[in-house]
């Protein structure tokens, strides 16, 4: 079946990884967990299950007081989110992306007061942001996809979403849910292997999205 040319394409990222460079962040809050805790499971093995809520983090790592560490990770993050980046591009993809009349929203496993602050900093209208804060489970269940979709009245088939987690491949194979996986981010991609992006300028090539009618202008936002 053809698709519709009158129902609205929808794009839903992650965010950690996929729009912000924010490793920096989780390392330095991270290290004061350890500090705080007198841990030492190393932030390697803690980056190694990014993209799962934080209480399905602890569980994968065996450590008990999931509260308490969360309360502390979460303080540490706070004080060190100068240090985010936006991904180089980042911003310009979106809006051209919103010109082009997609739809666009975020799905992602960072609690809605610290995902908030850096979503204002892209500047751009999403339709839907779904995080740990809401109903159902997190990834790698479909549900936040699903909800996401829900939102914004769209079918899975009208959906793509960019992750850089196997734990998003997994969560968008679930909800139905094409997946593009970010090569820039921080985590590699499992079988099989899906489409990937080496860049986030890259995405409007693998989605078709630009061209003649809708440039990309460099040093403006589209």
């Amino acid at each position: 079946m053809e698709r519709d040319p009158e129902t609205p394409r929808v794009l839903l990222l992650d965010l950690d990884g996929v729009l912000v460079d924010t490793r920096p962040v989780m390392e330095s809050a991270w290290h004061r967990v350890q500090e705080a805790h007198g841990l030492d499971v190393p932030f390697e093995e803690y980056e190694r299950h990014l993209g799962r809520p934080f209480a399905d983090i602890m569980k994968q790592l065996g450590l008990v007081d999931a509260e308490r560490i969360h309360q502390t990770y979460a303080e540490a993050s706070t004080a060190a989110s100068y240090l985010a980046r936006q991904f180089e591009d980042i911003s310009k993809v979106l809006h051209t992306f919103v010109a082009a009349d997609w739809l666009l929203g975020i799905v992602t496993s960072k609690p809605l007061d610290r995902a908030a602050p850096l979503l204002a900093q892209l500047g751009c209208p999403f339709a839907t942001v779904r995080t740990p804060n809401g109903v159902g489970r997190g990834k790698p269940a479909p549900d936040p996809i699903l909800l996401a979709l829900i939102d914004l009245g769209a079918d899975p088939a009208d959906a793509m979403y960019v992750g850089d987690m196997a734990v998003d491949q997994e969560a968008a194979r679930r909800a139905g849910v094409s997946y593009v996986h970010a090569g820039w981010g921080y985590g590699c991609p499992s079988a099989p292997a899906p489409a990937v992006a080496e860049s986030p300028k890259d995405l409007l090539r693998l989605l078709e999205v630009g061209g003649p009618t809708i440039p990309f202008l460099e040093g403006s936002l589209v």
